[in-house]
């Protein structure tokens, strides 16, 4: 097993492992650089959905999406860019945070990919946490969000006043690493708990920004094959929808069940 960092703020490369194959040692392993680096990217791996579902079930039970999935694979969202249709995720976010109990990772699996292009874009949200000043750091550490799905829902087609919303702390401690990281992400944050959407603007907007400082990212270019997962819990992402409308991409996304952020 060979491991190589991506990049500064976040990421690692593990090469020379079939994840079908992974025993539990190895398994223990990968979860121990998983846990230090946020985002693994698994090359050249070959996989049914059965295989992609078996590989994440190692971590925890499956969280299905409240608006898509795969007829057979239900638990599986093929997210596919073809011509000129694009995926409506193109925004930073942390999975589902308008669940109550929020994924602990992402893990997606290339089928088709661009020749130049179609990257995925990560923000290390301890980074971000630590950088803040004192200041606003002792006043984020005692406010709570709002979360919901409501624009997620319009844009789905489905009613918005039904969509699942949850409240979370600004400051979230991961329960492994028992790291904070900045919590929030401008798809699902709506607003501050016992504040105004006007008053909460100002605030929200500014950490929105800060979190996806340049300093803070890392971005991974697909490759057919690529196995790729990260931390829900302390990372954002960005699908860059730059490739051409003549090559195709189609990735296979799971997510694993995690906690009650605290």
């Amino acid at each position: 097993m060979k491991v190589t960092r991506i990049a500064a703020p976040l990421g690692a490369r593990i090469e020379g492992i079939d994840v079908r194959k992974a025993n539990e040692v190895e398994w223990l392993e990968i979860n121990q650089h998983f846990l230090a680096h946020q985002v693994i990217v698994f090359p050249n791996q070959n996989l049914t959905e059965s295989d992609h579902i078996a590989f994440a079930r190692r971590w925890g039970e499956l969280v299905r999406h409240p608006y898509a999935g795969m007829k057979d694979f239900p638990d599986i969202i093929e997210l596919q860019n073809a011509g000129k249709q694009k995926d409506i995720n193109q925004h930073w976010h942390s999975d589902m945070t308008y669940n109550k109990v929020p994924p602990k990772f992402t893990m997606l699996y290339a089928r088709e990919t661009p020749s130049i292009g179609g990257d995925t874009a990560f923000s290390n949200q301890i980074l971000a946490f630590n950088t803040l000043s004192e200041g606003l750091r002792s006043v984020l550490l005692n406010l709570k969000a709002e979360h919901t799905a409501a624009n997620l829902a319009t844009q789905y087609r489905k009613d918005s006043e039904k969509a699942p919303n949850a409240v979370h702390p600004v400051i979230r401690e991961h329960d492994e690493t028992h790291e904070k990281a900045l919590f929030v992400c401008r798809a699902f944050t709506s607003r501050f708990q016992g504040w105004g959407v006007k008053e909460s603007q100002a605030l929200l907007s500014f950490l929105f920004e800060h979190s996806v400082r340049p300093e803070f990212q890392a971005r991974h270019h697909w490759q057919n094959g690529d196995l790729v997962m990260w931390d829900n819990r302390s990372v954002l992402h960005f699908a860059v929808h730059d490739h051409s409308d003549d090559e195709p991409r189609r990735i296979h996304r799971l997510q694993v069940e995690g906690t009650v952020p605290a």
